[in-house]
């Protein structure tokens, strides 16, 4: 893996560094599509973090797929939602190395095989 694509509906710069290059979406131009997104995280071996459930089913049905990392916390403002993901940070690194999907929750992180 080389970096991470954060998701449209995502903040495009988060206040920590997660130690690997992070890209936004919004790089890949207006509105691209699930299958663009899909197909330059897959080219670029990047992971896709996203809070679309879509993506999560995308990843059962495409080999090789790229890693896809659910956010599957609710809104919350932008302070604790980077408070959250610098906390989750380091267990999201270590479980990228052996899973393709991981969905993260508020207290915990989990990697689906």
């Amino acid at each position: 893996m080389k970096g991470y694509l954060l998701d449209e509906n995502l903040p495009r710069r988060l206040t920590f560094q997660p130690g690997l290059p992070v890209f936004h979406i919004e790089e890949l131009g207006d509105s691209p599509t699930d299958s663009q997104v899909w197909e330059h995280a897959q080219i670029n071996e990047l992971a896709i973090i996203t809070k679309d459930a879509d993506f999560s089913g995308r990843i059962i049905l495409h080999t090789p797929p790229p890693w896809v990392v659910h956010l599957r916390f609710g809104n919350m403002s932008r302070r604790d939602y980077h408070k959250t993901l610098a906390r989750l940070w380091p267990k999201i690194g270590t479980l990228l190395q052996t899973h393709k999907l991981l969905n993260v929750h508020t207290h915990s992180v989990e990697g689906v095989s």
